[in-house]
């Protein structure tokens, strides 16, 4: 299954290394569900290209070029996947590093921390501007990492679920396979975040602890050792978990449901602009629905990070019930919509820019089709 845009007259900004030429890419035997997802876009059968004349190996893990063909469900199609993860959650994290800097203290010292305006005050005054971005490299290499798994196994556990359950249980079940697909994927990507989370958390609310990555992660494994890095990766878990599901789930049914609704044209009609402002918009709400689900356990890692061998009930014993839902709540919201609308948009735009369809506002039709048909009914 091939989508394609018109070729570039420019140079990329993306490195040479990942490109392929639009030769490279063989004409891929198609099936029932690559079909079904066509022709509810309205992009009829799919087409094949001429082979690369280095052989089917040449430019095996390679995104093609931007703007040139790229098959869905290919290799190159999960590596864009992942580049798009990697560009969305590594870059939005560390831009929002004072608000989570602020948050992360609030639920550690809500005494010194009393609010989101005093603690931005506090940090100034004791800090610096500098203070405000402690802790960015782990941040940003943590979340990186975590957006890579995130997003480009979610793509691919969302096709091995629907293919599991074929493509009338696919269509009609689609949100627990969201479900399944993200979870399954955020197992993963939390064993990637967890060291540096771990360490992020220890630089940002314990000052003189350390500058930043290169002396806090020594100074971390020299005290905690290197299973300490993960001691926080059952509540992180408890966080991530609930949060990615509902935040790829939300995201997938608030879409489909602006693209039913609230938009008069079918999505292939709409331009890309618009496109990309309904995978905001889509991920603003997601966002909001994420921070409520899985801030109790927020606190928990935040808690349990800060402390040398702290524990569960020993959050619960300080910070309460009521606390745990509540503390930094607000400020999390704002933080986490705006973190969420901004990754689905960068997600897309990487999309988009290697030539791909944005996420979402596509149900497939409940029918497998014959072999070698183009289109089949709408449901």
């Amino acid at each position: 299954m091939i989508f394609s845009e018109k070729k570039p007259s420019g140079q990329s900004v993306i490195p040479g290394f990942l490109y392929s030429p639009s030769s490279a890419v063989g004409c891929p035997r198609s099936n029932g569900l690559d079909r079904l997802v066509l022709a509810r876009s309205g992009l009829g059968a799919p087409t094949c290209l001429p082979t690369s004349p280095n052989g089917p190996d040449s430019a095996k893990f390679l995104i093609p070029a931007p703007m040139e063909k790229i098959e869905l469900y290919s290799p190159r199609f999960y590596a864009a996947c992942t580049f798009g993860g990697i560009a969305s959650c590594g870059l939005t994290h560390m831009a929002v590093t004072p608000l989570d800097l602020v948050k992360c203290n609030m639920q550690i010292n809500p005494a010194k921390y009393k609010s989101i305006s005093s603690g931005f005050g506090v940090l100034l005054q004791e800090q610096g501007v500098r203070g405000f971005f402690r802790g960015w490299v782990p941040t940003l290499l943590g979340y990186s990492a975590q957006g890579a798994c995130k997003f480009g196994f979610y793509e691919f556990f969302k096709k091995y679920y629907s293919d599991l359950a074929g493509a009338e249980n696919a269509a009609k079940y689609k949100t627990l396979i969201y479900l399944a697909g993200s979870a399954s994927a955020e197992v993963i990507a939390d064993v990637a975040l967890c060291p540096m989370e771990a360490v992020k958390v220890r630089v940002q609310t314990q000052p003189g602890f350390a500058r930043g990555l290169s002396d806090g992660l020594p100074k971390f494994v020299k005290s905690e050792g290197v299973l300490g890095l993960y001691k926080g990766i059952v509540p992180l878990w408890g966080r991530q978990i609930p949060y990615t599901m509902m935040k790829f789930a939300s995201f997938e049914t608030v879409v489909e449901m602006l693209y039913k609704y609230a938009i008069p044209i079918p999505k292939d009609e709409c331009t890309k602009s618009l496109q990309l402002g309904v995978s905001f918009g889509g991920g603003y709400i997601a966002g909001v629905l994420c921070a409520i689900v899985s801030h109790p356990a927020d606190n928990l890692v935040s808690f349990l990070n800060n402390a040398k061998g702290a524990t569960v009930s020993d959050a619960v014993s300080k910070l309460g019930v009521w606390g745990l839902f509540t503390r930094g709540l607000p400020l999390r919201i704002v933080m986490i919509g705006t973190l969420t609308g901004a990754q689905w948009g960068i997600y897309d735009a990487f999309k988009v820019f290697v030539g791909l369809p944005t996420t979402g506002g596509v149900t497939p039709a409940p029918a497998v089709v014959a072999e070698g048909a183009g289109t089949v009914p709408a449901a």
